[in-house]
């Protein structure tokens, strides 16, 4: 076998986030380094080691939370809104040369954005976690809330890689000379629809109306970028909620654009639909779309942005205005053929197995496992031309992505297994473990369980596409509590 071509960008320079021993001393003075290591000038590669600086160097200040060490890793990684970042002057060994730098650069202004893979190959799904949280959310209801807060790799999602350090609003189909009204991004870890976060978004302005009659104008605010294949029809859906306190009436769409392609792309959006039952006034906004396919480009990825159209109207004299929203889930996945029969996602069995050592007093420890299926809708008619009709009764979604795939699974426990699963207590969620469809029970049995013979542990699926399955779709496994010793 000859040797294997090789190029700068195969070798990675090592850089220290901490500053040992790198060029410009680590921390906001890391561009530094970078400048001299990236495409631009040595076109070598970056291997990154310490990045949990940005926590490590804080964590131990007084009153220090979640929200600052975002602040913190945002202006690092993205950089600021708008404040210039003060360098730290770097240690110089003597023997160095002069080496004059600019302004901070952040980490992510020295390599290209690259989309998340096609939604073709793998559904999009985010909930807006960066992987910590103070609270635990399931469809809107909070069932968990931590006191000292909680980090999990595994719920880390795309946060909207077009909204940090902040939105880019435009003006939608209007020719209008008004100054846009300013946006910002940030977290909120006390609301959420799925997860631990949602990601709340604030458009103002402090420019007075003078208008003599009311106006209204409409914003164009992208907030994800994903590659989508010319000729294929994909759903998007968004689930968001408007913030108590707005001074503008404001209406939402959920939009896609072409950001880079072809520029004779056109996309094609139907059957808008809008859902608003649920709880906490969380609303659910969904499209289906497709990017207009010709011999050239039929096949090929195109660039393109998932965002809200929003409008709003102003009264005549209208002093300025602000509102804010909670983006709390976005998905975009393809849609079967129109022809496929629908499937229900199900989980169909459950199974709660003990250690075989002796049980530990006063708690339920085990491997709960499961299995999910799907099952096919019910045909109102059937025709057969004979016994030997050819034609199946199901036209099945043969695609190699047609089984649901599931992101995690809710566990939630019962004492009295006697009322509903509403009134089950969620008690984790499978995660980066190594077991494929099991959850490592460990948790103490409460002096109500105590009263009862048996406990109930319920399994609920999340699925690719954002669906928190119903409980009609999920199973429970009955624990005997005489069974598990004193």
């Amino acid at each position: 076998m000859g040797p294997t071509e090789k190029s700068l960008g195969d070798i990675f320079m090592g850089v220290d986030v901490w500053g040992r021993g790198s060029h410009g001393g680590g921390g906001f003075g890391l561009y530094k380094a970078l400048s001299h290591i990236d495409p631009e000038s040595l076109g070598l590669s970056v291997a990154l080691f310490g990045q949990a600086w940005t926590w490590e160097s804080e964590q131990d200040k007084p009153g220090w939370t979640w929200e600052q060490w975002w602040d913190y890793e945002r202006k690092l990684w993205i950089g600021p809104t708008s404040k210039l970042i003060g360098v730290p002057e770097a240690p110089k060994d003597e023997r160095d040369p002069d080496c004059i730098h600019g302004p901070f650069l952040p980490i992510s202004s020295f390599f290209p954005r690259s989309p998340p893979p096609n939604p073709a190959d793998l559904a999009f799904h985010t909930m807006f976690c960066p992987g910590v949280g103070r609270a635990w959310f399931v469809e809107g209801v909070k069932v968990l809330q931590s006191v000292d807060g909680w980090t999990d790799i595994d719920k880390q999602c795309s946060v909207g890689d077009m909204v940090w350090p902040h939105p880019s609003l435009a003006w939608e189909d209007g020719d209008w000379s008004d100054q846009l009204p300013e946006a910002s991004t940030a977290f909120c870890f006390d609301d959420a629809w799925n997860g631990g976060s949602s990601l709340r978004l604030d458009v103002s302005t402090s420019i007075p109306r003078y208008q003599e009659d009311a106006i209204f104008r409409c914003l164009w605010l992208p907030v994800q970028s994903l590659s989508i294949t010319s000729g294929k029809s994909y759903e998007a859906s968004v689930v968001f909620k408007l913030g108590s306190a707005f001074q503008v009436d404001v209406d939402f769409g959920l939009s896609v654009k072409v950001l880079q392609g072809a520029h004779d792309q056109v996309i094609k959006v139907t059957d808008t639909s809008s859902h608003t039952n649920f709880s906490g006034g969380w609303t659910r906004l969904s499209v289906h779309f497709s990017l207009s396919s010709d011999p050239v480009n039929t096949g090929l990825d195109t660039l393109v942005a998932v965002g809200f159209i929003i409008g709003y109207a102003l009264d005549s004299h209208m002093q300025p205005f602000s509102f804010s929203f909670l983006v709390g889930q976005l998905n975009v996945f393809p849609i079967p053929p129109p022809q496929a029969t629908r499937y229900r996602p199900i989980i169909f069995w459950a199974d709660f197995h003990r250690p075989s050592a002796d049980p530990t007093p006063g708690r339920i420890t085990g491997i709960l496992s499961w299995d999910a299926v799907v099952s096919l809708a019910p045909l109102k008619t059937v025709n057969l031309t004979s016994p030997d009709d050819p034609i199946p009764i199901w036209t099945l979604d043969m695609s190699d992505r047609w089984f649901p795939s599931y992101l995690y699974f809710n566990i939630y426990m019962q004492a009295h297994p006697t009322s509903g699963p509403e009134s089950a207590i969620w008690i984790g969620t499978t995660g980066l473990d190594g077991l494929h469809n099991r959850f490592a029970v460990d948790v103490p049995l409460s002096e109500a369980a105590k009263n009862t013979t048996s406990i109930r542990l319920f399994i609920q699926g999340v699925t690719d596409h954002g669906e928190v399955l119903p409980w009609q779709q999920c199973v429970f496994v009955d624990i005997n509590i005489q069974e598990l010793g004193p």
